[in-house]
């Protein structure tokens, strides 16, 4: 018996694919209900947790607690910096994006980049969803004292500068309270269990539901 190999795909090939389906909802979605995209790394992307307990369903359930009705869509990479989102946000963020939540830095913050770099980035992420007319949400990322006091510092502050400078809507560090509580983190200490993502889509909703009604 022959079997045939099917080619397997790439991490672009992926993405492309995504961007497809996600434009392909876009007719819909556009007529029914906002849709916002959380463009991230591990933590949006749910790593570790069932879709319905990830981030992107714990947000989109948070804001209908609140009384907005919203489709929430995860772009969320396992591992990904700025950079890398940088690279992929023109197909990850569909076109009938009305808000994107970016949620970006951790892992630059753990690869020790330069906090000048990771702002370039950012704002020309900013940047790209502004000229396509989507409203975009800068999430803060807090640098522990631990790693240096100066480099902690630099990092924390460019967040709030950068939507000052941009005019982004601002949410602070959003793991703030649920990372280093092992009763809301899961055994790697470093991502949240469904209890810690609730939370944090809990803290995040008022602002995301604000910026839409802006």
């Amino acid at each position: 018996m022959t079997t045939i190999a099917r080619p397997c795909p790439t991490r672009r090939g992926a993405f492309i694919g995504l961007g497809a389906s996600v434009l392909g909802l876009g007719a819909w979605a556009r007529d029914r209900t906002p849709v916002i995209t959380m463009l991230g790394d591990s933590i949006t992307a749910g790593l570790g947790l069932p879709a319905r307990e990830a981030l992107p369903a714990q947000l989109e359930a948070a804001l209908a607690r609140l009384g907005v009705k919203a489709l929430v869509r995860g772009a969320g990479v396992s591992g990904d910096t700025s950079g890398g989102a940088l690279a992929r946000v023109d197909f990850s963020v569909g076109s009938d994006t009305a808000l994107c939540v970016v949620a970006l830095g951790g892992n630059d913050l753990l690869q020790g980049a330069d906090p000048r770099s990771t702002k370039a980035n950012l704002r020309r992420i900013i940047d790209r969803l502004k000229t396509r007319r989507i409203k975009v949400l800068l999430v803060g990322v807090r640098a522990p004292p631990r790693i240096g006091a100066a480099y902690a510092r630099d990092f924390s502050g460019l967040y709030p500068a950068l939507a000052r400078e941009t005019g982004a809507f601002y949410h602070p560090d959003f793991l703030n309270g649920v990372i280093g509580v092992p009763r809301l983190m899961q055994r790697d200490g470093i991502h949240p269990n469904a209890a810690g993502a609730r939370i944090i889509a809990d803290r995040l909703a008022p602002k995301v539901a604000e910026a839409l009604r802006s």
